[in-house]
């Protein structure tokens, strides 16, 4: 399995701590974002490769911060340099399967989010399913299920229709932006963007997909932290206090 981070963004709500420097490099405690979930996916042991997709603006500091690590760390540019000009995390993820040639299954992770828990539950899940699956948590405001991919799920977990940022949101369930995908699935991208897919959220792709393949949802066994500002990065720096593995 390959490991692919979605770093290509610019983050302009946290300017001017972004202005110049990625927001999955910002240090929370003792670590970078990026660092926290890392560590913990290594931990698993189900992952050969990790792949960094970024924009070519901060391409050197992903250069920088993977020489210190131990493991090995592909570096991806998509080639931009503004948030205008930026390809979207579907075209992103389509960029890294073109330059890789990756026939594995991926583990797809948003590098600007934190978890309390470890996910190598997920991944194990997952593997109990032999399937592509995500996450799903309880989302009780209407208001921010207006701005997130919402899940329709049955019974049995598996995923009836997802929706990015619907107006009239189908379900309290959100989709945070961690997927794996089965190599066949995974082998679908550029199906999916032919098909008109869109390509600026990451959850597009798994809307697409869940329409035409067998998609299972786990519940979140813990709290997501996502940075989306200045004033919830300096929360979660005094929140946050890592992965706590059950």
């Amino acid at each position: 399995m390959k490991c692919l981070v979605l770093a290509a963004g610019y983050a302009t709500r946290l300017y001017p701590l972004t202005e110049n420097f990625p927001k999955p490099l910002l240090r929370v405690g003792e670590k970078t974002i990026l660092d926290w979930l890392l560590d913990d996916i290594q931990a698993s042991g189900a992952v050969e490769e990790v792949v960094v997709i970024s924009n070519h603006k901060y391409l050197s500091c992903f250069r920088e911060w993977a020489g210190t690590k131990p493991y090995k760390i592909t570096l991806v540019d998509d080639g931009t340099e503004t948030n205008e000009t930026r390809l979207g995390a579907v075209n992103d993820m389509r960029l890294a399967q073109e330059t890789l040639s990756s026939g594995d299954d991926l583990l797809v992770v948003a590098g600007d989010n934190l978890l309390d828990f470890s996910l190598a539950g997920f991944l194990a899940y997952a593997a109990g399913k032999k399937a592509s699956c995500v996450m799903r948590y309880f989302e009780p405001s209407l208001e921010k299920l207006k701005k997130c991919g919402v899940l329709t799920v049955d019974a049995d977990d598996r995923i009836r229709k997802m929706t990015e940022k619907s107006p009239s949101p189908a379900s309290h369930w959100c989709c945070p932006p961690f997927y794996f995908y089965t190599r066949e699935d995974a082998a679908r991208l550029p199906e999916a963007i032919a098909a008109g897919c869109e390509t600026d959220a990451p959850g597009s792709f798994l809307g697409w997909l869940c329409e035409r393949a067998t998609v299972y949802a786990m519940e979140m066994p813990g709290r997501r932290y996502d940075i989306g500002n200045l004033e919830s990065y300096e929360e979660v720096k005094k929140e946050y206090r890592g992965i706590s593995v059950c």
